[in-house]
């Protein structure tokens, strides 16, 4: 069941974040790399400006995804799901439930150029990959230099709300 997450549930958010991103290990640049993933202090600071969802399974969340409008375009953030509970459709219904609640034009996500399963999970659902990546990474998110040259961004076009 996907819900909203809030300040409660930072910490089992954190533990997924971290769970999952140790897939980036030996992926990404070793400079990039860290442990923890995400701190609790960073995740909290990302935290104050998005909304968190969370499919939860028997009172515990199994996947997250970060949602935030910024300006003209609205970012996906931080759609990671458990590695024991990767590739059960959980990660595609939060994508879902975010791309239904987009009221902009385009739906922008980062991720790190060698993370080619990323990647490749956007794609099946619509994304493909910008070319104005850098400048699109200036523009949106605010992420150290050396992240900006690793990473690529994928887009959706969206069709406007119905009436």
């Amino acid at each position: 069941m996907i819900r909203p997450c809030d300040a409660r549930d930072l910490g089992e958010i954190c533990t997924i974040i971290n769970d999952a991103a140790a897939a980036y290990h030996g992926v990404i640049p070793a400079d990039c790399y860290h442990q923890p993933y995400m701190p609790m202090p960073e995740l909290q600071r990302e935290a104050s400006r998005m909304t968190f969802f969370g499919w939860e399974d028997d009172g515990r969340l199994t996947g997250m995804i970060g949602y935030e409008p910024v300006r003209d375009v609205t970012l996906v953030r931080h759609a990671y799901v458990l590695p024991d509970r990767q590739r059960q459709g959980i990660g595609s219904a939060l994508l879902g439930h975010v791309i239904g609640l987009t009221t902009t034009d385009r739906l922008l996500v980062g991720t790190w150029a060698d993370a080619t399963w990323a990647i490749r999970f956007y794609q099946k659902h619509g994304f493909r990959l910008l070319p104005d990546g850098d400048a699109l990474l200036r523009t949106y998110w605010d992420i150290p230099a050396r992240q900006r040259e690793t990473s690529v961004v994928l887009g959706r076009e969206l069709p406007p709300p119905s009436p």
